[in-house]
């Protein structure tokens, strides 16, 4: 890459000059989750002609859209590592600006919304009127699945699509500074419109909790108290999954975008903006680690295959013993 001038340097604000930390977790992230994602997919495959299970196929249906989201943003993840190392050639910088970010992003948005729709699904599992079962029917959850999908591509594509500006490779280049102003115009767009499915999605994920605990405490004293009391638990922990992975990153998303399209003009800000935007999505993207628990907790035919293979694992050694005997 060519150096800059030192009166060039001066005038332009680095912001991604100090990420080692960062690197080495992400690492860590994808080196931990990658694995635990392809053996999950392997447990769904074995345990797919038990999709009509007590679980749910409805719910079943959204955890492998999550899955397929997980796996698409585990796949990312080298380009941001490589990029934000400042060992990225230009054209795989460029790669990564036009393409592997976008899809990280798409991913990742794409986890909120299937992350809700389960959280949606176990409330509603819980409930016993005909509107609510037919809303859990494979082809309603199909169609979501499909809408979700459209929806946070059609989003997010004109960044994928529009030109990026030619400029003088430098270290550390940050993908906003390749923008068009048009680009700069339809990056905030996406980036407000991604809010406003996050705080729709929030809306919904409080209110089947406060409907879940609302169904628990009026159970109290039923024979169906014990089928409450797991809906709700199973919809707590989600909820708290969900809580943990995205309201940090977006209560610091937006004041981020406004330094990224230069609103907020001071150096130091801009640094402290970026570094808290880059911690708080770490923490969203931790959740890669954790997920495969979710699809043991969530899903009974991934329960099931796992537990027969440990079942079969411990039995088998004695049967060896008994046939040598």
């Amino acid at each position: 890459m060519d150096v800059l001038t030192s009166a060039n340097v001066s005038a332009v604000c680095v912001v991604n000059d100090h990420m080692t930390a960062f690197i080495v977790l992400y690492s860590l992230v994808f080196f931990i989750g990658l694995p635990a994602h392809l053996l999950s997919v392997l447990v769904f495959i074995i345990s797919r002609r038990q999709q009509h299970s007590r679980g749910g196929s409805g719910t079943r249906l959204y955890l492998l859209n999550l899955l397929l989201a997980d796996l698409l943003l585990l796949l990312m993840l080298p380009f941001k590592i490589l990029k934000d190392s400042g060992s990225a050639t230009w054209n795989l910088t460029m790669f990564h600006c036009r393409f592997s970010a976008v899809v990280f992003y798409i991913s990742l948005y794409s986890s909120l919304m299937f992350l809700t729709l389960i959280i949606s699904q176990r409330h509603l599992q819980a409930s016993q009127s005909s509107f609510s079962r037919r809303l859990q029917e494979v082809g309603f959850s199909r169609l979501l699945s499909v809408v979700v999908w459209f929806l946070l591509i059609v989003i997010n594509l004109p960044n994928m699509v529009l030109p990026l500006t030619t400029i003088q490779p430098r270290p550390f280049l940050s993908c906003s500074s390749l923008k068009s102003e048009m680009g700069h115009h339809f990056h905030t767009l996406a980036v407000l419109l991604n809010m406003a499915l996050f705080l729709n999605a929030s809306v919904c994920v409080l209110f089947c909790c406060i409907l879940a605990l609302r169904r628990l405490l009026g159970r109290g004293g039923n024979g169906n108290h014990g089928d409450a009391r797991r809906a709700a638990l199973s919809v707590k922990v989600t909820a708290a999954a969900y809580a943990l992975s995205f309201v940090p990153y977006h209560a610091v998303r937006m004041p981020y975008t406004l330094a990224q399209v230069e609103l907020i003009s001071d150096c130091w800000t801009r640094r402290q903006l970026f570094l808290w935007k880059e911690a708080t999505l770490l923490l969203s993207v931790l959740r890669l680690c954790f997920d495969p628990l979710l699809f043991f907790c969530l899903c009974s035919p991934f329960r099931r295959t796992i537990s027969s293979t440990i079942r079969r694992t411990n039995t088998q050694p004695g049967q060896d013993r008994e046939t040598s005997v």
